[in-house]
């Protein structure tokens, strides 16, 4: 039965409004400010105190992972609930509670693959941001070409011993545990690979800073230096990895799809309306530059058809459907959109646009200039375009490779 007229889903949207109304904070309904996003773990900082408050009280409902169950910290909300949720969040304009590799791609997998006593173990500390993940997948020599990793894992007996090294791993510096993919059979290449979870302060692990063209750092090269890990962080099967972490990738090429590049900052106006400030209007409202008008408007309907499209494919996955192919036309879409996003943002902006610090410029100024030359990275990360759009050529069109 559709919302409004089930009277259980009614109930729920008035005493989730009511307790968001309640205990959100008036701070965390503001646009998104970088330096206070909640990743949580070990060394969060919070440098807005509201920002704890609002994780411990969401945390505490289990609303940072509502779809969970909640035996393991979640809401264990439906997705007409959830849906609600969501929709009373954006209603509030509030800022996500937590960020979280957890969250977005380690949580779903442990909840498919993981025994009962990890998903004791991990999960509950996802949803309440104790412990910050970080992702061991690419290596200087297997970056597209994922399955020929090389960091090597032994089996000692009592533990397992890790040797090698990780790119591109995101927050390495900053994140507590790593779920890293490992060879532990050098015989076979797909099925020579496992997954294991290990803490970053383990004797032998080194993570250090790449700089970017933007000025920050969210990457690391990572090293593995005799690393002892305990046997029963191993998650699924030996040598069985490689079908965790394919769908492990799904999750991440949907969820920064979803929630990553194509989506503004929480409670951020819409391009078109900060465009009538920095561009001005006629006296109907409209934009003065009508070329500009016309590429927004573009702009808008791309965006509106791309969260039509995850929210489609959402419902797919949630029904059982085959969505890996899929999530490689959302992840291409996506880092698209977003790079002409970001640019288009700084043209809008005109000179202000170009700011990279100074008095003279606002927050969201600043922040537009650098998130563009950050957009660049979007075709790289979590599977190249160049990689995505060979797997919709074979996986969805069928297509074969020519050979002349």
């Amino acid at each position: 039965m559709a919302d409004g007229m089930d009277p259980t889903l009614d109930q729920f949207r008035a005493e989730t409004r009511a307790w968001l109304e309640e205990n959100c904070p008036a701070s965390m309904r503001t646009p998104q400010v970088e330096d206070e996003t909640v990743w949580g773990g070990r060394k969060e900082e919070f440098k807005n105190p509201d920002s704890k408050l609002w994780l411990e009280r969401m945390a505490a409902k289990g609303w940072t992972a509502p779809t969970w169950p909640k035996a393991y910290g979640g809401g264990g909300l439906t997705k007409e609930e959830n849906l609600i949720l969501q929709q009373e969040l954006k209603r509030i304009k509030a800022r996500p509670a937590l960020n979280s590799f957890g969250l977005w791609m380690l949580g779903p997998v442990l909840l498919e693959y993981a025994n009962e006593e990890q998903k004791q173990k991990f999960l509950p500390d996802i949803v309440n941001g104790k412990i910050r993940w970080c992702q061991g997948y690419s290596e200087p020599g297997a970056g597209s070409d994922l399955a020929g990793l090389q960091t090597k894992c032994e089996d000692k007996g009592d533990h397992w011993l890790v040797n090698g090294q990780k790119v591109w791993t995101s927050y390495a510096d900053q994140a507590d545990w790593i779920f890293c993919l490992v060879r532990t059979d050098t015989s076979k290449k797909h099925e020579g690979i496992s997954f294991l979870l290990f803490d970053m302060e383990s004797e032998g692990v080194e993570a250090r800073p790449i700089k970017l063209i933007s000025g920050s750092s969210p990457f690391c090269e990572t090293f593995f230096n005799d690393v002892k890990v305990p046997k029963d962080h191993l998650v699924g099967r030996l040598n069985g990895g490689w079908e965790i972490a394919k769908r492990l990738l799904q999750y991440e090429r949907s969820n920064i799809s979803a929630t990553g590049f194509g989506a503004d900052r929480a409670g951020t106006p819409p391009l078109y309306e900060r465009a009538k400030e920095y561009v001005g209007t006629d006296a109907s409202g409209k934009l003065l530059d009508p070329d500009l008008r016309m590429r927004l408007a573009d702009l808008a309907m791309d965006d509106k058809a791309f969260k039509l499209t995850v929210a489609r494919m959402a419902e797919q996955s949630k029904a059982g459907e085959e969505v890996g192919h899929t999530a490689s036309i959302v992840k291409y879409a996506a880092a698209k959109l977003n790079q002409k996003k970001t640019e288009m943002t700084v043209e809008t902006l005109g000179y202000q646009g170009l700011g990279w610090e100074g008095e003279g410029f606002t927050d969201l100024e600043l922040a537009s200039n650098k998130a563009m030359l950050r957009a660049k990275a979007n075709s790289i990360e979590g599977g190249t375009s160049e990689v995505n759009l060979n797997v919709i050529a074979k996986r969805v069109l069928g297509l074969k490779e020519h050979k002349g």
